[in-house]
């Protein structure tokens, strides 16, 4: 399977440098990640900045946008039959699969909104590919080869079990050893409560500056959650839809939005 891998923590991070040592065993990997940590990018793309592409020392490309670009970038560019990014055309193919991580941290319940890790696999899913976005739920480097191991089993299942045409799977994996792991559970997104934590402080020349504090504490982290499974000791994979349309709206609002009323 040809994989393009990338993620938020940059090219440098070590979550990635795992998890392409794993995934290289079984697959073709191209890594092409953002040049410098664009964790909370969320979706976005560089559209005022030219994208440039850098290929490091050990292979990765390095790019100077976001995991959206990168992806973007791998597809139509990087990955094709013919690109004329690659020195060695013939030596690569077309992506199979999108696959974003390891991220250094959770993105569980309401942080996938802000993910630049569930972006990239996002990104994938809107270029028509399969996609899984990976997360360890610790931001110190230790068991990345257990998120490792989980993401290899897990595409492995793919393989007989594809994902729909609007779906991803966003993967939180415990801090854990592997052999640990009690299971891999389907969950659902908890929610957190609202973050009250912006911190005030001062910049060099006395102005007053803002920081973004503490995420909110959990509020929905009930069974079926993927807070309960991660603190229970499983994996939790969560399927998320591109599509955000709330559908049993839709007829809904329809009959009250031509109403006589609406229109006077």
């Amino acid at each position: 399977m040809n994989i393009l891998l990338s993620n938020d923590d940059g090219v440098n991070a070590v979550g990635i440098a795992v998890l392409y040592e794993h995934l290289s065993k079984e697959h073709n990997v191209t890594v092409i990640a953002p040049d410098r940590n664009c964790s909370g990018m969320s979706n976005a793309l560089s559209l005022h900045t030219p994208l440039r592409i850098e290929q490091m020392p050990n292979g990765f490309y390095a790019v100077n946008g976001t995991p959206s670009d990168c992806v973007q970038l791998g597809i139509n560019r990087l990955m094709k039959k013919e690109p004329s990014a690659c020195k060695e055309p013939s030596a690569y193919k077309e992506p199979d699969l999108v696959v974003s991580g390891i991220n250094h941290g959770p993105n569980l319940g309401d942080d996938t909104i802000y993910s630049g890790t569930v972006a990239a696999a996002l990104e994938g899913r809107h270029m028509g590919l399969p996609a899984v976005a990976v997360s360890l739920c610790s931001k110190k480097e230790s068991y990345f080869n257990t998120a490792a191991r989980v993401t290899c089993d897990i595409i492995r299942r793919l393989a007989s079990h594809p994902l729909g045409p609007n779906e991803i799977l966003n993967v939180n994996v415990p801090a854990i050893p592997y052999d640990s792991i009690k299971g891999i559970c389907a969950t659902r997104l908890g929610k957190r409560h609202r973050a009250e934590t912006m911190v005030e402080s001062k910049d060099p020349f006395g102005r007053t500056i803002y920081w973004y504090g503490k995420l909110g504490s959990e509020q929905d982290a009930g069974e079926g959650t993927d807070f309960y499974a991660v603190n229970n000791g499983y994996c939790s994979v969560t399927p998320l839809s591109v599509d955000m349309t709330v559908h049993e709206k839709v007829s809904k609002m329809n009959a009250w939005l031509n109403t006589t009323e609406a229109k006077a």
